[in-house]
C-alpha cells in the first residue's frame, strides 16, 4: 500500500517533435551519391524519384531519376551545417535570406504520397499564374496564351487584343511549355 503523504511520480517523456525538413542543392547528377553519403553520416534523407524509360538506338532501359533534379531533402540536423556542406556533391543548403529554408511537413508528406502512389509521376516546370505559355501537344498544339487558375484547374487564356476580349480553356499543365514568366507588378 502506498503512503498517501508522498506524491505519485509519473515519468513523462518529452513530446515527439515532427521533423523539420530542409533542402540541399547538389551538383548535376550527384543526388543519389549525396543522399547515400548524408545517410551514412546519420541524417534522415528523402530523395523522391520516378521511373522513366530511356531509349537509345540499340536498347531501351528503365531508369530511376530524381523527381527534383539537383535537390534532395534532409530532416532535423540543420545544426550539422558544416558536415552537410562538406559532403562531396553538395552545392548549398537552400535558404531564404540568411536562414535555411524550412519545407513544411505537409509538402514533404504530399511528395511522399505522390511518389509512393501507383500513378505515373514526372517532373514538371513550375507555372505561375500569368506565365506566357505554348501548348506542346494535343488538339490545341501551338496555341499561346497566359496561365490562369480557377479553383484547382489550370486554364490557358487567349486574348484578342483588338477586341479587348479573352477566352479561357482548361488545359493539362503537362502539355505546356513556359515561354516567359509572368510580369511582376511594380507598385
Amino acid at each position: 500500500m502506498q503512503d498517501s503523504t508522498q506524491p505519485l511520480q509519473i515519468k513523462c517523456s518529452p513530446p515527439i517533435q515532427p521533423p523539420r525538413w530542409f533542402a540541399v542543392h547538389t551538383r548535376y547528377q550527384h543526388e543519389k551519391l549525396v543522399a547515400a553519403t548524408l545517410q551514412g553520416k546519420g541524417l534522415e534523407v528523402f530523395l523522391p524519384t520516378y521511373e522513366a524509360i530511356h531509349r537509345w538506338s540499340d536498347r531501351t532501359k528503365r531508369v530511376t531519376l530524381p523527381l527534383f533534379p539537383g535537390y534532395l531533402f534532409f530532416a532535423n540536423d540543420i545544426d550539422q551545417r558544416i558536415q552537410i556542406l562538406s559532403t562531396p556533391g553538395v552545392n548549398a543548403i537552400i535558404r531564404t535570406g540568411n536562414l535555411p529554408a524550412e519545407i513544411s511537413n505537409e509538402e514533404i508528406a504530399a511528395i511522399r504520397r505522390l511518389v509512393e502512389s501507383t500513378l505515373r509521376v514526372e517532373p514538371h516546370p513550375f507555372l505561375n499564374e500569368g506565365d506566357f505559355v505554348r501548348i506542346k501537344a494535343g488538339p490545341l498544339e501551338g496555341l499561346e496564351g497566359f496561365v490562369s487558375r480557377k479553383k484547382d484547374a489550370v486554364r490557358l487564356v487567349l486574348s484578342i487584343q483588338i477586341l479587348g476580349q479573352s477566352a479561357a480553356v482548361e488545359i493539362d499543365g503537362y502539355a505546356v511549355e513556359r515561354l516567359r514568366p509572368s510580369r511582376a507588378v511594380v507598385s
